[in-house]
């Protein structure tokens, strides 16, 4: 019998009638396969479970937010479990760790190392469908960890790899993955299929539908990823290896991102490295970064705007010699296969640029993306102009 694995996203599984279609979708699939199901926490559990960590912190230690914020995926699994044992169908719930999750010891971005599937063929054996906690694992020192946000994804592609799984479906509100995001424009338009390449570059640059690392994985073991919506019934998205033609597959708008100007009279290659060493002892990962000047110290660079907090943090302590100043900005991201070697995609993205008269920061090419990233945050209508233009 075949192996599949399924993933519910937080709001599929948000309340107990919600919990409820998610069962009819498991039990649906069992009838004819073993299943292992992968959840989210409920809803929004994991925004508040934050806010309330940084009332009481602005800076939370990495370790205790990992322990906070795995207890959301714990009351999915419970639950779900609890609700598929009432109908009749016999499943347990096991945490990350339970299920044999092995990660390294970064906090709140934790890499799966290993994963030992002893536990889950027991189960499978005895025909239970096994719900595991996402976004989760467990370290060397015994202590938890998660895998950064939008984490589940890469527990369920991890264990369907592990598993040799004939598939993994990701299911969220989305029923598949979109030219650009189907809630700010409504002319986007549903992708059949996508390359693991260029759904890696769309993940990558910020939008919202599937976990970057989770598609690595997938391109790895070669495993079919299917993104479908819990509530209805039409095709997915399928994510594998195929590329069918050269076009524009999607447009990706980001405004998560905060773009830093810090400068310094004096000026030594050693403060550079002390600055450098620093963000990355702290896991502020930086991006564009340019010194601008050989006498002092003159950078620039960009940061996701979920760090900005802990970089305040450090222009109080350790960075207090910076002068900075920061902004919000948007980067957009026009993604397909072989898209650089037609020139009147890059045009036609130029002309949008300058009738709007927008400023550019920089511009990125390679063999599937076009990113321009801009002085400014843009308005929702730039995205529009850019599809309606550039999507066939």
């Amino acid at each position: 019998m075949d192996t599949v694995v399924l993933k519910f996203g937080g709001s599929s599984v948000a309340d107990n009638i919600k919990l409820n279609v998610v069962a009819d979708k498991i039990i649906h699939l069992y009838e004819t396969n073993n299943v292992v199901v992968v959840v989210s926490a409920q809803g929004k559990t994991t925004d508040r479970l934050l806010g309330e960590a940084h009332s009481l912190n602005p800076v939370p230690d990495d370790r205790e937010l990992d322990v906070l914020l795995s207890t959301g995926e714990q009351i999915t699994i419970s639950k779900l479990s609890i609700l598929l044992n009432k109908l009749g169908y016999p499943a347990i719930s096991l945490t990350g760790w339970q299920a044999g999750i092995y990660t390294n010891c970064t906090n709140q971005n934790a890499i799966i190392e290993n994963i030992d599937t002893t536990r889950i063929q027991k189960e499978l054996e005895k025909r239970r469908i096994i719900i595991v906690a996402g976004f989760q694992g467990i370290n060397s020192n015994f202590d938890i960890t998660t895998l950064g946000r939008g984490g589940s994804d890469t527990t369920a592609v991890a264990i369907a790899a592990a598993l040799n799984a004939k598939n993994c479906y990701i299911f969220s509100d989305v029923d598949g993955v979109y030219t650009t995001d189907p809630n700010k424009i409504g002319s986007a338009k549903k992708l059949e299929t996508v390359s693991y390449d260029e759904m890696l570059d769309i993940a990558d640059e910020g939008a919202k539908v599937l976990h970057n690392r989770c598609v690595e994985i997938g391109q790895k073991f070669n495993i079919p990823i299917v993104t479908k919506s819990t509530f209805n019934n039409k095709p997915g998205t399928i994510v594998n290896d195929k590329i069918e033609d050269t076009k524009v597959k999607s447009i990706v708008k980001n405004d998560d991102i905060i773009y830093i100007h810090a400068k310094q009279k004096e000026y030594s290659i050693s403060l550079f490295y002390r600055i450098y060493h620093t963000l990355l002892e702290n896991k502020i990962f930086v991006s564009n970064l340019i010194n601008h000047s050989n006498y002092h110290l003159d950078l620039t660079f960009t940061i996701k705007a979920a760090l900005l907090n802990k970089f305040e943090s450090l222009l109080n302590s350790s960075l207090n010699m910076l002068d900075c100043t920061y902004h919000h900005i948007t980067k957009i991201s026009i993604i397909g296969h072989g898209i650089m070697n037609h020139e009147e995609i890059l045009e036609n993205t130029i002309k949008i640029i300058e009738l709007n008269h927008l400023e550019i920061l920089d511009i990125e090419l390679n063999e599937s993306k076009i990113s321009i990233m801009f002085k400014e945050k843009l308005p929702i209508d730039i995205l529009e102009q850019l599809h309606n233009k550039l999507i066939e």
